[in-house]
């Protein structure tokens, strides 16, 4: 969970003024985890608990874009291809047959609009 999203969470309570045992007994989470999940002590928080938790303090638990699916993709193809460049770079490093910089970067963009061209297993994979 964010930083952002458990400060959010501790604010609601202590403007509702809800203990930790209220808000278990209203989520029906344990109180000792909903103060590890509040905390930010719980490296695996169940979306179950987190959903509980939420609407006990009267919030809604969402899902927010952070970008369209298209910028998506290019970002993902743009950062494989820079992957798969590095792999080849390094490989030719090794034998003295090195890339120039301008031809380097023409390569992942190349390989940018394979990936985004080509089919869908071969981005995510």
């Amino acid at each position: 969970m964010s930083n952002q999203s458990l400060q959010k969470l501790n604010t609601r309570r202590k403007e509702l003024r809800m203990t930790y045992g209220v808000l278990a007994s209203r989520s029906g989470v344990s109180e000792a985890t909903v103060k590890r999940i509040l905390s930010g002590k719980s490296a695996k928080v169940g979306l179950d608990k987190v959903e509980a938790i939420t609407a006990a303090l009267g919030l809604r638990l969402g899902i927010e874009d952070t970008s369209d699916a298209h910028e998506y993709r290019r970002s993902v193809a743009i950062e494989k291809a820079r992957w798969i460049m590095r792999q080849v770079q390094g490989t030719s490093a090794l034998e003295s047959q090195a890339l120039p910089e301008a031809e380097y970067n023409a390569m992942i963009s190349r390989t940018t609009e394979e990936l985004l061209a080509g089919p869908a297993r071969r981005l995510w994979a």
